[in-house]
């Protein structure tokens, strides 16, 4: 009778011990190469192909720090040298990293390429101009808008009562809506409610939206004094 078991198996952990320690080593060198790579192409993460005669290698980087360096032979399966998974097998392994320093020598040689591309390139530019005339016109003509707005704010409010409340009027086919708080308005917009907001509490309208626009609010000025002529006749009849 046959003893059992007739062998012992053969012990593996040499060969994922030292497969470890490579990995490790080709970490920390292609993760170096990450790191030169982003301070080049700048962002938070990008790529870059690599070819050589063997095949392409592709390093990936993410915050400056490598995410994976794969290996993509001319003939047969991608072998991801460093991955965020699991590390390669020893065979694939060995033979990605037989065109490894060829890799190395591609990517220095893309780095020498870009040496000197900027020296020609003048940093003297055209002074910038100026918007403080633009903005103070602009400043000027929205403060006329807010007090008469804050004027009508304040009428409402008198009116009607309450903390906020609306007041829309279309002048020569535009919408226009005035939006009054207590302290006064809170906003004017011009267009519907897909409009350009002229006062609000947020970001100033363009100089072009207002010189659209703001010759247009003597109108919508003159439909809210309108509308309070016609508050106060429906008012004149009433008899106690």
């Amino acid at each position: 009778m046959t003893d059992w078991p007739p062998v012992d198996p053969t012990d593996a952990d040499a060969v994922p011990d030292r497969r470890d320690q490579i990995v490790e080593a080709v970490r920390d060198h292609a993760g170096r190469i990450a790191y030169q790579l982003a301070l080049l192409q700048g962002g938070d993460y990008g790529s870059r192909d690599v070819d050589t005669d063997r095949g392409t290698w592709t390093v990936k980087y993410e915050g400056g720090d490598l995410e994976y360096l794969r290996f993509s032979p001319k003939s047969g399966s991608d072998v991801y040298v460093i991955s965020t998974k699991r590390d390669p097998e020893p065979g694939p392994l060995a033979t990605a990293l037989a065109d490894y320093d060829a890799f190395v020598r591609g990517f220095n040689a893309y780095v020498d390429s870009l040496k000197g591309v900027l020296d020609d390139v003048s940093t003297e530019f055209p002074e910038a101009t100026t918007t403080e005339t633009v903005v103070a016109e602009r400043d000027r003509v929205l403060d006329a808008v807010r007090d008469a707005c804050d004027r009508m704010a304040g009428e409402l409010h008198r009116y009607e009562g309450g903390d906020y409340g609306t007041y829309a009027a279309r002048v020569d086919g535009t919408r226009w809506e005035l939006k009054w708080e207590r302290d006064g308005v809170s906003y004017l917009r011009a267009g519907g409610s897909g409009g350009v907001y002229l006062l609000s509490q947020y970001e100033a309208p363009s100089a072009a939206d207002v010189r659209q626009y703001a010759p247009q609010f003597r109108g919508f000025v003159e439909a809210y004094n309108d509308h309070v002529e016609t508050l106060e006749s429906d008012l004149a009849g009433v008899e106690l």
